[in-house]
């Protein structure tokens, strides 16, 4: 081997340990870097093409992460966006981060609604000033707006925190309305049939007691009738809750083609003897045996009878009661019009409320319970129908319950019956 051989393969060495050195110093690094990426990622060697992998491998599991971030994210936004509440996250400089679709409606309101979008704001600034050192605020408010229509709506604020510091302020805001609304109905319910059970239940315990303690015959045969009378109403009015409860509850029901003339013919039959007690006449125009509704035949014979029970309750002494089906070929209109004492004209948007009397002095005379209009709307509602009172005070009214037409052989387009 000559001299200049031997320094060529002395260069050589030379420079292939300055490679292999900068390699491994190369290879430190890229594992270096792959814990750092994702702690727990063991290398299998330590040449470069092994700590190549070891990032590879990191990289990989950051993108999953980062997916699974995204895909939660992705999720509760998603889940926000149907919920029946307004969210609005706040960051911890005050500034909307985000909202759903129902806050946004407040954010951008113009008129009544933006009494909610200044609360919003109010609430949010208070929990900042939280997080900024201040005392501690008020976290809820409620806001009436007077529409129309009226509603309700009841704002929550409360602070995002991450490693024990607040990095933002997350308001909720829950429309109230019909919530207020059913406790509103409940309530009422409760004071009314308390008062409507209270009242006769406290006249049979005096009844009783007088009873006792009379000896004349014909006295005591009068507080007996008497107390038979108190207790027929208190008996009706529960036979009425029952009704109306049965009738709520199975809105679907027995569904047939229900012939009207039969269902008609049967409430009056009901009604009948009650109307003669009073001198009082029920003239029917027979509708034609074609016309028929689908529907519950013991809903429809309850709503009629209701109605028959009415206007003859209302009606003066010897007057006459009129009863007639129509139809246009896609509806039946069945009327019930009486030549009684009518209704004010405040009083006709509230006459199907349950327990709502025009006249309390006539209703404790008749023995009414105040709730047979009030099935007569709920029976209506379940045959996708509707019920309307027409009426001049001191001459009469006229109640239409409108029904869907059946599907039997009837084709007209004119009125019949």
């Amino acid at each position: 081997m000559t001299a200049s051989s031997a320094l060529a393969l002395v260069a050589a060495a030379l420079v292939l340990a300055v490679v292999l050195r900068r390699q491994h110093r190369l290879a430190a690094r890229l594992r270096a870097a792959g814990e750092r990426l994702a702690p727990g990622v063991v290398a299998t060697g330590s040449g470069l093409t092994e700590a190549a992998s070891v990032v590879e491998r990191a990289v990989d599991r950051s993108l999953l992460r980062g997916g699974d971030v995204s895909m939660a994210e992705s999720r509760l936004a998603s889940a926000l966006a149907v919920i029946p509440q307004g969210v609005v996250v706040f960051d911890e400089a005050g500034e909307i981060a985000y909202r759903n679709e129902v806050a946004a409606g407040y954010l951008t309101a113009r008129h009544g609604e933006a009494l909610v979008e200044e609360a919003i704001a109010d609430l949010a600034q208070q929990a900042v000033d939280v997080v900024a050192g201040a005392e501690e605020a008020d976290s809820s408010r409620t806001v009436d707006l007077f529409g129309p229509p009226r509603r309700t709506v009841v704002l929550r604020a409360a602070p995002l925190e991450a490693d024990d510091r607040r990095i933002g302020v997350l308001v909720v805001i829950d429309d109230v309305t019909d919530r207020r609304r059913l406790e509103a109905v409940r309530r009422d319910f409760v004071a009314n049939i308390s008062h409507e059970l209270k009242t006769p239940v406290g006249a049979l315990s005096l009844l009783a007691e007088t009873l006792l303690a009379e000896d004349d015959p014909a006295v005591a045969e009068r507080l007996a009738e008497r107390m038979l009378t108190e207790a027929f109403r208190v008996g009706r009015t529960i036979d009425d809750l029952l009704a109306l409860s049965q009738i709520e509850a199975d809105e679907a029901g027995m569904r047939d083609d229900v012939p009207v003339h039969l269902f008609v013919a049967e409430a009056v039959e009901r009604v009948r003897p009650a109307a003669e007690q009073q001198g009082i006449t029920i003239e029917v125009v027979e509708p034609p045996t074609r016309l028929a509704v689908v529907g519950d035949r013991r809903q429809l014979v309850s709503a009629t009878y209701n109605l028959l029970e009415n206007a003859v309750k209302y009606s003066d002494p010897d007057s006459v009661v009129e009863v007639r089906a129509r139809t246009d070929g896609r509806w039946i209109d069945l009327s019930v019009e009486d030549h009684g004492i009518g209704i004010p004209r405040r009083d006709l948007e509230r006459v199907f409320e349950r327990f709502y009397r025009v006249d309390r002095a006539r209703s404790r005379e008749t023995g009414g319970t105040g709730l047979g209009l009030a099935i007569v709307r709920h029976v209506a509602s379940n045959h996708a129908g509707e019920v309307r009172v027409e009426s001049i005070e001191g001459e009469g009214s006229t109640f239409t319950l409108r029904l869907p037409l059946g599907s039997g052989p009837v084709a007209v387009t004119a009125e019949a019956g």
